[in-house]
């Protein structure tokens, strides 16, 4: 088995060569996407040269930690990307964590975002209260471990101290790296990267970015996000209210300009969400390309 590179090897390789990760994320949907379907995706994603791709559980957080692991080891193996594997410890025992962590590394899988996931309910305390926790435990196990950022705040932190506080918390426990969850609004970002800096967070911070495919999609991510809607989207989905598909192309578009803006900026990395859709990938990393940020 060939020893693939942790994202700390990435991005300590990029401080040298000037390039910024660009790197993708998938999810098995329904907790359940086969390996074949997840191979075809992933061959496409891979050619598109990413730095690594990430893979989450199914959507809404819900699904196997086997099927991430699993895929995870398809992408490297198969394809010779790394991979990162989420974690999240919400409800979990300390034993079933060292059991997912044992079953990464035998996999081949060298690096964690580690998560703390959606409270269980009807479960009480666990040693794993914070994402904080789990990314100690994580570090102590020998992987690389990056963990999330919030760019307006955890949804529930209304604090913004706190919230970087609490980032700073995640770097102290032995993260290496982080990934934002998505924003529409990059002055959001540029301004929480100035308050990360001014804490001491030296940990490179990914962008996420996340296309807007549709008006039901956009307000479900807004709901459960909490992310602000800046008013250049808010014309546009009132423009194209009645034009799903002109719509679709506009989400797409507005999210490439977001990701050449950020790396005009000098953002440490870039992740795109994909949401399984190799076509958002591509359109991603076609507009880095043109503009000489890839």
């Amino acid at each position: 088995m060939v020893r693939m590179k942790t994202v700390s090897d990435i991005y300590r390789e990029a401080r040298v060569s000037g390039l910024k990760p660009v790197s993708f994320e998938v999810f098995p949907p329904k907790g359940d996407l086969s390996l074949e379907a997840a191979r075809e995706m992933a061959a496409q994603l891979a050619q598109l040269a990413p730095d690594f791709i990430s893979v989450t559980y199914s959507a809404g957080g819900s699904g196997n930690k086997r099927a991430t692991a699993d895929i995870a080891s398809m992408i490297q193996d198969d394809f010779d990307v790394p991979a990162v594997a989420h974690l999240t410890c919400a409800g979990a025992t300390g034993e079933l964590v060292d059991r997912a962590i044992a079953d990464l590394k035998g996999k081949g899988v060298r690096t964690v975002l580690a998560l703390r996931g959606d409270p269980v309910p009807g479960c009480g305390p666990t040693e794993f209260s914070y994402a904080r926790d789990l990314v100690a435990r994580v570090a102590a196990a020998g992987l690389c471990v990056g963990a999330a950022a919030y760019p307006e705040g955890h949804i529930s932190c209304d604090d913004a101290r706190a919230n970087i506080e609490h980032l700073k918390g995640k770097q102290d426990a032995g993260a290496s790296f982080f990934v934002t969850q998505l924003f529409f609004d990059n002055e959001c970002f540029y301004r929480f990267r100035e308050q990360a800096e001014a804490a001491g967070v030296f940990a490179p911070i990914a962008c996420g970015i996340m296309p807007f495919l549709s008006k039901a999609q956009i307000q479900r991510m807004v709901f459960m996000c909490g992310a602000s809607l800046p008013s250049p989207i808010i014309k546009l989905l009132a423009r194209y209210e009645d034009a799903p598909d002109d719509l679709r192309r506009a989400g797409i578009e507005y999210a490439c300009a977001q990701l050449t803006d950020l790396a005009a900026h000098g953002v440490d990395g870039l992740h795109v969400y994909t949401m399984n859709r190799p076509d958002i990938a591509r359109a991603s990393m076609a507009a880095l390309r043109a503009t000489g940020s890839r």
